[in-house]
């Protein structure tokens, strides 16, 4: 029987996307830039890529946190001033949050049910920030930031410090939920841990990742839930 769930944070319940799509947008106003969509878009496509060489262990997160921008700046031709255009976006993606339809309605049926546990690559000031705005942690017991541990999703060192900080955990009656297949679904699986993907694009899933449970909507995890 399930007794614990563990939820990815952006894309899966928060909007991220979104979120990045405003601050940058911001960003790039406030340092006297026109945003354009197919700029947004690049960001996007550019800050991805980053973050799973992350994943790979093949750059660190503070070059993540910088590069992102030195790649797009140049791919624009534009001069940057990497640790000002860093300090306004981190500050501007903090400030607010955007809910994946149906998460606030989802977060106050499941933890009445089960022990709800956040994990998350992101940065933690960021992360903290954002949760904070969103007013969902009463609904978590614990969160799990890898910047504050010390290892990234999908690291088996991750999970498994996730595990040992939970009194009684039973991996058997436990699963993770979340949009990424290079983290959430790779590393359950690394682990032994049961997946469920959320994929509302409807992407065809990488070959190293193996999801035990796939839905397009967060509405449709309660009737799944129920059965494992």
């Amino acid at each position: 029987m399930l007794t614990t769930i563990f939820f990815d944070v952006d894309d899966t319940l928060l909007d991220f996307k979104k979120a990045e799509l405003v601050a940058l947008s911001s960003t790039l106003k406030e340092l006297g830039f026109t945003p354009t969509e197919e700029m947004l878009e690049r960001y996007h496509v550019i800050n991805r890529s980053q973050w799973e060489l992350l994943e790979r262990g093949e750059l660190t997160r503070e070059q993540v946190l910088r590069r992102r921008f030195t790649l797009l700046f140049e791919e624009y031709d534009l001069p940057c001033d990497v640790e000002k255009v860093k300090g306004l976006y981190e500050h501007l993606l903090g400030v607010g949050h955007y809910f994946i339809p149906g998460a606030p309605e989802l977060l106050e049926t499941l933890h009445k049910q089960y022990d709800l546990y956040l994990m998350t690559n992101g940065t933690a000031s960021i992360q903290r920030r954002r949760l904070d705005s969103a007013g969902i942690l009463p609904y978590f017991k614990d969160v799990f930031i890898s910047h504050e541990i010390g290892f990234n999703k999908p690291d088996p060192r991750y999970f498994e410090h996730c595990f040992s900080s939970i009194d009684g955990f039973e991996k058997e009656k436990a699963v993770i939920i979340g949009d990424s297949p290079s983290s959430d679904i790779r590393g359950g699986n690394l682990v032994g841990l049961r997946t469920c993907w959320f994929n509302p694009s409807h992407s065809a899933c990488p070959p190293l990742a193996k999801p035990d449970f796939e839905v397009d909507s967060l509405y449709a995890l309660p009737t799944l839930l129920v059965g494992l």
